[in-house]
């Protein structure tokens, strides 16, 4: 038995997960999806970088959690990367799920093409908040449209600080034991069907894994049961 730590990318909570833990369960594993501070039921908490990093560890140290494969869809890679190189021998694998991926020294908005212009002017128009997706940004991601009402539903406003403030860590990630999903949609442009140069460079180290899923970034409500598999996998390899 592992026990998977489940964290959402931006904007989103625990909840997220609610289509993939039952298959995880029903695999005998612990499931611990994690809703970090200032989204979804803990709105209104304040939060930086190092706020989400800590959520993360001091729930696999709260609950005392061992085998423990932590997973990171989106945004959340750059605080589970973090979090993965603090929990040292407790940790099996973390996983990256169509995830940034954190660089020592270098923000979630700072890998933007623009260096993160827009979004900190976003950010700074927002009280300090990067603002609900439009419904159109969910579009041609292989979602139904109750599975993008339920992500327009419970999304809430994401706490600025946590993706301006710089990663930090002891190391290179190339060292810990990893699998990365690309989430690929039929049809996509050949730039798009692969990596981008960080993780390509992270994936030339024999402790990581590509896998490629064919949906949209947000395969825990497209292809639960298919995920799920992935994680299940992952966590034995």
């Amino acid at each position: 038995m592992v026990n998977f730590v489940l964290v959402a990318g931006a904007r989103l909570g625990a909840w997220a997960w609610d289509d993939v833990v039952p298959y995880l369960r029903a695999a005998g594993h612990g499931v611990h999806p994690l809703t970090l501070s200032g989204l979804a039921d803990k709105r209104g908490v304040p939060a930086g970088q190092a706020t989400h990093v800590q959520d993360i560890v001091a729930e696999v140290e709260r609950q005392d959690l061992r085998d423990v494969v932590l997973v990171g869809h989106s945004y959340s890679g750059i605080p589970v990367g973090q979090a993965a190189e603090r929990i040292g021998d407790r940790l099996v694998r973390v996983v990256f799920v169509d995830a940034s991926v954190p660089t020592d020294g270098k923000s979630f908005s700072s890998a933007w093409p623009d260096g993160g212009a827009a979004l900190e002017a976003s950010i700074a128009e927002n009280a300090g908040f990067w603002p609900l997706a439009p419904t159109a940004h969910y579009d041609g991601e292989g979602l139904t449209d109750e599975q993008i009402a339920r992500l327009v539903r419970g999304s809430t406003p994401h706490p600025g600080a946590t993706l301006t403030e710089p990663a930090v860590l002891a190391e290179s990630l190339s060292a810990l034991p990893a699998t990365y999903i690309l989430c690929v949609m039929p049809g996509a442009e050949p730039d798009d069907a692969e990596p981008d140069a960080n993780v390509a460079e992270l994936l030339n180290s024999t402790r990581w894994r590509l896998v490629k899923m064919d949906t949209g970034h947000w395969p825990m409500f497209s292809q639960p049961r298919e995920l799920a598999q992935i994680l299940l996998n992952a966590a034995v390899e």
